[in-house]
């Protein structure tokens, strides 16, 4: 019997514990997720309203389309992101990447980094460099 008196309170004194180590975080920007998604996609319009006249002033080589297609795939690298103050530190730091472009504080090699091309690794091991046509 003694056994049983000493689990319960462990498990009490556990359950107390869990419940301290959880705590509320002060929110950043937005209160819930849909206040933070209506930012995201406040910032993804403001920059897609913006990008004709980015191409425009930087006299970037691509068109409309290609800056377009590329910011959304900026905005899709972080549809995975659940967590609200992350999501807030996102926009932030979206809306001071756009009024640097915006007021052309930026330099064009600094919008073109996002088209860099990827380099493919060297191939490893004799049969993958043979068939690469590499000594």
């Amino acid at each position: 019997m003694r056994k049983k008196r000493i689990t319960v309170s462990c498990c009490k004194m556990a359950s107390k514990l869990a419940r301290a180590g959880v705590r509320q975080v002060k929110p950043i920007l937005s209160v819930d997720h849909g206040e933070a998604r209506q930012r995201v996609l406040n910032l993804y319009k403001a920059w897609y309203r913006q990008l004709p006249y980015i191409v425009m002033d930087y006299d970037l080589p691509k068109s409309k389309e290609e800056c377009r297609a590329k910011l959304r795939e900026e905005f899709m690298k972080h549809r995975h992101v659940q967590d609200i103050r992350v999501i807030d530190m996102l926009v932030i730091k979206g809306q001071m990447e756009l009024k640097e472009t915006v007021e052309i504080w930026k330099q064009k090699h600094g919008l073109m980094a996002y088209w860099k091309d990827t380099v493919e690794p060297k191939p490893q091991g004799f049969l993958n460099k043979f068939l690469d046509g590499h000594e």
